[in-house]
């Protein structure tokens, strides 16, 4: 899984059997964020709006282009990060497949390996991801 948080969202690239298997541990997330978030903010209430938009990656190419979009989805909304660095709302700095060769995180990743081929290596097929700017963004 890879993820991205923004100040009013999330995108998340994950795996799951079926769509009702992803509708439940999308659900069990809302509700684990919520809670937490709530009991920092010292509120009650309802605190997602929407449900969520889901869309099925088939290919390498999707796979890949999904990964790229999340893990620099700063530089889409055009928030400044120094030269090389990953985007520090994401799972960048985790992720071991950058074209760039980059130091590795200290502490162990909280993430779950990918299990099917299409999310482990098989996106690998259309190379590696590079650290994108404002201006090279993938779209």
């Amino acid at each position: 899984m890879q993820f991205s948080v923004q100040s009013n969202h999330l995108h998340l690239v994950c795996e799951a059997r079926d769509r009702r298997e992803l509708a439940r541990g999308i659900q069990s997330l809302a509700i684990r964020i919520a809670k937490r978030l709530n009991r920092l903010w010292r509120r009650a209430g309802k605190l997602f709006a929407d449900r969520y938009h889901d869309r099925i990656l088939r290919s390498p190419r999707e796979v890949r282009n999904a990964l790229a979009y999340v893990l620099n989805n700063a530089a889409k909304h055009g928030v400044a990060l120094p030269r090389g660095e990953r985007d520090p709302s994401s799972s960048g700095v985790w992720f071991r497949d950058w074209r760039e060769v980059r130091a590795r995180a200290r502490d162990p990743s909280p993430l779950a390996q990918a299990r099917p081929w299409l999310l482990s290596v098989g996106w690998l097929r259309h190379g590696r991801i590079e650290l994108a700017r404002a201006s090279n963004c993938p779209r």
